[in-house]
Formats: C-alpha cells, sequence, structure tokens
C-alpha cells in the first residue's frame, strides 16, 4: 500500500473513532446561559418567564439555585399566548405551554443544578432530561439504559443543547428587553 493510500485510511479510522470522544469533551453551550438567565430572573425577582421564539413559545419555572425548567412549543391559540406575555403572566404562559400545546413540537427540559445541560451527571449531583415528541432522554452519562450506542447519545445531547440554548437566548433577550 502507498503511503497516501495508508494516510486516508488512517484518517477515516480516526474519524470513526473521534465523535463520541470529541462530543464527550466539548463544553455545554446551554451552561452559561443558564447562568445569565438564573441571575436575570434573581434580579427582577421573578420565578417565571417566556417568550415568543418564531412560531413557537417557549416559558421557564425557576426554582433559585435548584431546578429551571423551560418548555418550548406551538400553541394552537397564538393570540392567547401574546396576551399572556403583554400581561406578563409568565407563570400561565409557562403551565399552558406545559399542559395545552401540540405534543409534537413540545420540548421540555429539566435542567437540575440550574447549570445548562450536561451530558454526564458528577457523582452525587442531579442529571438532566430532555423530554419531546421522540421520548425522553436522562443526560446522566449512561446511554447503554438510553438504549443508544454512544455517539448517538452524545448526538442527541449537542442536539438538545443547542437547541435548549436557543430557548435560553430567547428567554433572556425578553428580560433584557423588559429592563
Amino acid at each position: 500500500m502507498n503511503l497516501a493510500r495508508t494516510l486516508v485510511v488512517a484518517s477515516v479510522a480516526a474519524q470513526l473513532l473521534v465523535p463520541a470522544v470529541a462530543l464527550a469533551q466539548q463544553p455545554s453551550k446551554s451552561a452559561p446561559l443558564a447562568t445569565e438567565l438564573a441571575r436575570l430572573l434573581d434580579d427582577h425577582k421573578l420565578d417565571s418567564m417566556a417568550a415568543k421564539l418564531g412560531d413557537q413559545y417557549v416559558g421557564a419555572l425557576y426554582f433559585p439555585g435548584s431546578q429551571l425548567l423551560v418548555v418550548k412549543a406551538k400553541y394552537s391559540v397564538p393570540a392567547r399566548m401574546d396576551l399572556m406575555l403583554t400581561q406578563k403572566a409568565f407563570r400561565d404562559a409557562y403551565i399552558d405551554l406545559n399542559s395545552a400545546s401540540d405534543p409534537k413540537s413540545k420540548m421540555l427540559v429539566s435542567d437540575l443544578g440550574v447549570n445548562g445541560l450536561r451530558a454526564k451527571r458528577e457523582t452525587n449531583e442531579p442529571f438532566d432530561t430532555v423530554d419531546n415528541a421522540t421520548g425522553s432522554t436522562v443526560f446522566d452519562g449512561d446511554w447503554s439504559k438510553a438504549k443508544l450506542s454512544e455517539t448517538e447519545y452524545m448526538k442527541r445531547y449537542q442536539a438538545d443543547d443547542d437547541e435548549y440554548s436557543q430557548m435560553l437566548q430567547a428567554l433572556i433577550a425578553a428580560l433584557k428587553k423588559a429592563s
């Protein structure tokens, strides 16, 4: 085998082995955003927030220092949700999004620790979960329990962390705009 072919084969083999390891080492995109949202909620003395995100809505329920529940979904009566946002009825908006939204578009993130979505839980720390139309994923680092390969688990984590980051950004922008 010539040198060029050997290098190509080695490169392809490395690309097949690296994805799960590389993804596991990537920092959480949502971590600094969750911290910022918590700070803003504390500053405004709020325990909930809601905002529009494209053709969907996002709502958050905040338990200082322990939990951030964030839901995103399409809402069947957008005018009603827009009114709740205008009236700053954020808790009501969160409740409606969590219970009366389109289940096919719904995503609920349980960020335990209010530290962003984590792929693996630290020792004696709570783990995060994401519920959406495809089911529930527990991000505790045990992908075999989720019946996924490590690569599939990390890809799901990456996608959920990206989406959660967008949800948090919408909430942060709405809070900053209200200031």
